[in-house]
């Protein structure tokens, strides 16, 4: 017991993973006749803990580009939507201190993977997916094990070297076993 030491630091205590897929109904002034593309822009977010999950809300624009009026024009509907995601936490330790340090990583940023026009004709649904990462960071313990001898390794330094050099300011000064190799610059050989 005494060549232990308990050492205090930050680490990653717990973690969460999410998968996300919501269907967004959007509601275009014009009614659609086809959906031409569909794209997710603007992703922002936010986390905090919340007990043993993480909270992520946040918000992204939904733009489909649409023809209508029996195919003859085109426009393009935005619209804002806003989620929250409750994310679980799997603790690694049960004495860990509370923490509020959360670190978010999108694996998925929001996109689109499906989008239909609904059966009335007048509004279009839209899949979309995300997925997020969480790690919560907390003060942990770290029981090391001390030893009291000297743990530097003895170093063997190969002396066979053919020069020797020695520089100063002014002059350069060379020594060598073998005239192949001279001195070419005052201050390195």
């Amino acid at each position: 017991m005494k060549r232990l030491r308990q050492i205090v630091t930050r680490a990653v205590i717990a973690k969460g993973k999410k998968r996300t897929e919501c269907c967004e109904t959007l509601c275009p002034p014009n009614a659609p006749t086809s959906i031409l593309g569909c794209w997710v822009i603007n992703h922002h977010y936010q986390a905090k803990r919340i007990g043993k999950y993480v909270e992520v809300s946040g918000k992204f624009d939904v733009n489909v580009w649409y023809a209508y009026h029996n195919h003859s024009k085109t426009a393009v509907f935005t619209e804002t939507v806003s989620y929250k995601d409750r994310i679980k936490l799997t603790f690694r330790d049960d004495d860990c201190k509370d923490s509020d340090d959360v670190k978010v990583c999108v694996l998925q940023q929001p996109n689109c993977i499906e989008a239909v026009i609904t059966k009335h004709g007048d509004k279009i649904n839209v899949k979309i997916e995300r997925e997020f990462l969480v790690e919560i960071i907390g003060e942990t313990t770290v029981v090391v094990s001390v030893h009291p001898i000297d743990c530097e390794d003895d170093w063997k330094f190969d002396e066979s070297s053919t020069q020797s050099c020695s520089s100063s300011s002014s002059s350069s000064s060379c020594s060598s076993s073998s005239p192949d190799y001279p001195c070419e610059s005052s201050s390195s050989c």
